[in-house]
């Protein structure tokens, strides 16, 4: 049986770290969810679950697209190797 790398500890403590760090920047710069949101080009709602670290009902984490980092980090005016965490080991294959 494969797994969802996503779904794995790692990965989900990568997407809490990773909403830790935009949340930090943000607040850093004085900017509200929703001015990061529209300025990146997405929804409100996925910028939350970004922030959040949230995880799916799959238990898969909810990390964003490249091209939103990108965009992230363009918003955030912080280079990407700051706003990324460590990125952890993927664990491919079965169990």
């Amino acid at each position: 049986m494969s797994t969802n790398p996503a779904s794995t500890p790692e990965w989900a403590e990568f997407s809490r770290e990773l909403g830790m760090n935009l949340r930090r920047r943000r607040v850093a710069l004085g900017l509200t969810q929703e001015a990061v949101a529209e300025r990146a080009g997405i929804s409100l709602y996925a910028y939350q679950q970004y922030e959040r670290g949230a995880v799916t009902s799959g238990g898969a984490a909810t990390n964003p697209r490249l091209a939103t980092v990108l965009a992230l980090c363009e918003v955030l005016e912080v280079a990407l190797d700051v706003i990324l965490p460590f990125v952890p080991k993927l664990r491919l294959g079965s169990y």
